[in-house]
């Protein structure tokens, strides 16, 4: 009779063999859809309720921070996941700015979009979630490539030249209309 030896697996004990541990084996499904862009996606919420299991049977607490940490052209929300033992404390962040011209979202809603950004891509961070296939990755948010910029020529060439004479700048008129080479030269 052979006798078998019993695979035994040894509990992670340090932080970052528990966050190795986790990073390795947890998945989470995105079980939200958008009927507007027509994928699927996850949510932040999502990813800490798919967590919790893991928290309780090793312990450790997951803590999201957020703080503005610039407000010059663009706010810019500092988002911070944490995972701790109570005694130890490894961190990830992810850094997301308010579009506060997003057309049908007063400042309140632009700031709450931004901190779901935020907290989803910091605990994705943390967690090593792959995302390439997710909706931000693929989700044109309503652009279609096909639409282009208007070319630059008549009433709208002319404009721009007397706005480059007046100081202003090629790279505003490039981000504005399709600029062939031969219109590029005239406006230099």
């Amino acid at each position: 009779m052979a006798v078998t030896k019993k695979e035994t697996v040894e509990e992670p004990k340090s932080l970052n063999e528990i966050l190795s541990f986790i990073q390795s084996n947890f998945k989470t499904e995105k079980g939200r859809f958008n009927s507007f862009g027509k994928y699927k996606y996850r949510s932040a919420e999502d990813i800490l309720e798919a967590i919790k299991p893991y928290l309780t049977k090793f312990n450790v607490t997951i803590r999201i921070n957020e703080e503005i940490v610039s407000f010059d052209t663009v706010p810019i929300v500092l988002s911070t996941a944490t995972i701790s033992n109570g005694t130890d404390a490894i961190h990830a962040t992810a850094l997301v700015g308010v579009d506060l011209a997003q057309k049908g979202m007063q400042t309140p809603q632009a700031f709450g979009s931004a901190s779901s950004y935020g907290k989803k891509y910091s605990l994705g961070n943390l967690l090593l979630i792959d995302d390439t296939q997710d909706s931000d990755a693929t989700n044109s948010h309503g652009k279609n490539s096909s639409e282009h910029k208007p070319k630059l020529d008549g009433a709208a060439l002319e404009k721009a030249k007397e706005y480059i004479k007046g100081g202003g700048n090629i790279d505003a008129i490039t981000a504005k209309y399709e600029v062939s080479p031969v219109v590029l030269s005239q406006l230099r």
